[in-house]
């Protein structure tokens, strides 16, 4: 039996005690640290930059998952590496030139994903599947956390899933937004591996043990 990776998201944590969140995620049953990257342009809202995830980074015993929703990410691979990414995601959508960033992120020794938002069809990454490590699929709109789960997903993740799988890729699907006790069985179903909880995690009076509830889900293998 497979389990789920399990990605809190650092964007609900308490700011004023990043260090005290950092290190109680660090001794909890997750995978790694979400974090999401916004500049006011891509999408309607802005987060924080490269001293905020230095300084997540210090305390950090996991990978770091980063999600860049910006334009033109394709100028700060480089920087995201130095700060500590492990693994960067970029957007379809912003990416004009999507295979050449891919490449630029893998030479930098960082896994590479790719992020779609709701509206976008999973057809789309048909030709670049074999390429990253995973599909970051955006299952609210991105931009602000606690919004309601887009019902559309599960069929989404169920279609990307199967073309994952006729390609023999070893693609992750990460599913980002509204990830909660209801949800995530669901998503599981449907060919995630993946699961973003923000505050769903970080508004619980026991974190720890919310964690531990998503990591003890199992995933479950469909058939192309």
């Amino acid at each position: 039996m497979q389990h789920p990776i399990i990605a809190p998201s650092i964007l609900s944590a308490d700011f004023a005690n990043i260090q005290r969140d950092v290190e109680m995620i660090n001794l909890t049953q997750a995978d790694w640290f979400h974090v999401d990257i916004m500049d006011g342009v891509f999408v309607p809202n802005i987060s924080f930059g490269f001293p905020v995830i230095k300084a997540i980074k210090q305390f950090a015993k996991k990978p770091l998952d980063v999600h860049l929703m910006i334009v033109n990410p394709e100028r700060y691979i480089k920087d995201f590496k130095d700060a500590g990414a492990d693994l960067l995601s970029v957007h379809y959508e912003a990416s004009t030139h999507l295979h050449r960033t891919i490449q630029a992120i893998k030479a930098e020794g960082m896994k590479a994903g790719v992020a779609i938002n709701p509206h976008t069809n999973v057809s789309l990454l048909k030709n670049i599947l074999c390429d990253i490590d995973l599909v970051c699929m955006m299952s609210v709109n991105p931009g602000f956390g606690g919004q309601k789960f887009i019902e559309n997903t599960y069929a989404k993740c169920s279609e990307l899933k199967n073309m994952i799988i006729a390609q023999h890729s070893l693609c992750l699907i990460e599913i980002d937004g509204g990830v909660n006790e209801i949800t995530a069985p669901k998503l599981l179903q449907h060919g995630a591996d993946v699961l973003v909880a923000g505050n769903y995690v970080f508004t619980s009076k026991n974190p720890a043990s919310t964690i531990a509830s998503l990591k003890s889900l199992s995933t479950h293998t469909l058939t192309a």
